[in-house]
């Protein structure tokens, strides 16, 4: 069992399955927001669900309609279970605390270095700790 420290920028706690994607991702266009579901096919992961897991990736691109999918996925319970990037993303940070403004479950957002990614591997169980460690 590895302990690995990230910065909590919204903390909380989760725990899933890591999902470990190497490219930037889409909220708004990658994501579909009442599944789930990784919907660009040119990813690795299409069809993937997002749900309950873990989600690492680089960072993420595109629009600030990202806060959005956030919010129908925390509102509908297909959100992951924690978000962990190697660059911060305000927009995607917006969705999460309106949902927490509003009552709903909301979830941490952490930020660890790209070059330590490698340490949570693609389907390995995980658990993140509101100081935002996280415990594979």
């Amino acid at each position: 069992m590895a302990v690995i420290q990230a910065r909590a920028v919204i903390t909380g706690t989760g725990a899933g399955r890591v999902l470990r994607l190497a490219q930037a991702l889409s909220f708004w266009g990658d994501v579909d927001p009442y599944t789930g579901k990784l919907t660009n096919p040119r990813q690795t992961w299409h069809g993937t669900s997002i749900a309950g897991r873990v989600l690492v990736l680089p960072e993420l691109r595109g629009s600030s309609s990202g806060s959005a999918v956030m919010l129908e996925l925390l509102a509908g319970g297909h959100a992951p279970a924690a978000l962990v990037l190697g660059r911060i993303d305000a927009i995607i940070g917006l969705g999460i605390l309106v949902a927490r403004e509003m009552g709903w479950p909301t979830i941490p957002l952490l930020e660890l270095p790209v070059d330590r990614h490698e340490r949570l591997v693609d389907g390995a169980e995980a658990s993140v700790s509101v100081e935002g460690a996280i415990t594979v």
